[in-house]
């Protein structure tokens, strides 16, 4: 990092900011979160990737629609899409890194898959169709499988992936746990 920013004490010159962790750590809350209290567009990747009934956007048509979305001086973003990163870093300034221990991404999973089991159930039952609980608990299933097979592998790879040249424009905060984002959070945005 060339510049003196400083993003576990203040958002101060962080106009571009990415949030990365694991699935189920919290992304798209503290992203949705940060971009109110900052008064900054909230560009969510899986909602350009993801349609109706888990159906995916082609790449093609993604990537478009990041560059479209990233376009602006100052956003909050949330995702580990590796098929944007080569879009998504160079415009970044700031990565915050939610890097929980896995307990925290199992527990929000199944909370996560709890309420839309219920949702889905409770439709169902007023409109009288097909409740589409497989497709959910596969669904919850394949989250669970990525939030393990990703944890040591995020770990090694993105301490490797700041080093690179290419992305020294990045400044990182590490934030370890909920109640430590939580503390980050109003530091970061109090009096804005």
């Amino acid at each position: 990092m060339t510049d003196e920013r400083d993003p576990l004490t203040t958002l101060e010159g962080c106009n571009r900011i990415l949030i990365l962790g694991r699935t189920g750590s919290g992304k798209t809350t503290l992203a949705r979160e940060l971009a109110a209290g900052l008064g900054v567009p909230h560009v969510e990747l899986d909602s350009l990737y993801f349609g109706p009934d888990f159906s995916t956007a082609p790449l093609d048509l993604l990537r478009e629609r990041t560059t479209a979305a990233i376009a602006g001086e100052r956003w909050v973003t949330d995702g580990n899409k590796r098929v944007v990163r080569d879009l998504v870093w160079p415009r970044a300034d700031t990565v915050v890194w939610l890097d929980y221990g896995v307990h925290v991404s199992l527990w929000r999973l199944a909370k996560r898959a709890r309420a839309r089991t219920s949702s889905l159930s409770a439709q169902a039952a007023e409109s009288g169709r097909r409740s589409g609980l497989p497709k959910q608990m596969l669904a919850a299933a394949r989250g669970v499988l990525k939030a393990l097979r990703s944890h040591r592998g995020q770990r090694r790879e993105y301490p490797r992936l700041f080093a690179q040249p290419a992305n020294q424009h990045l400044a990182v905060a590490r934030l370890r746990s909920p109640a430590a984002t939580r503390e980050w959070v109003t530091r970061v945005t109090s009096g804005r």
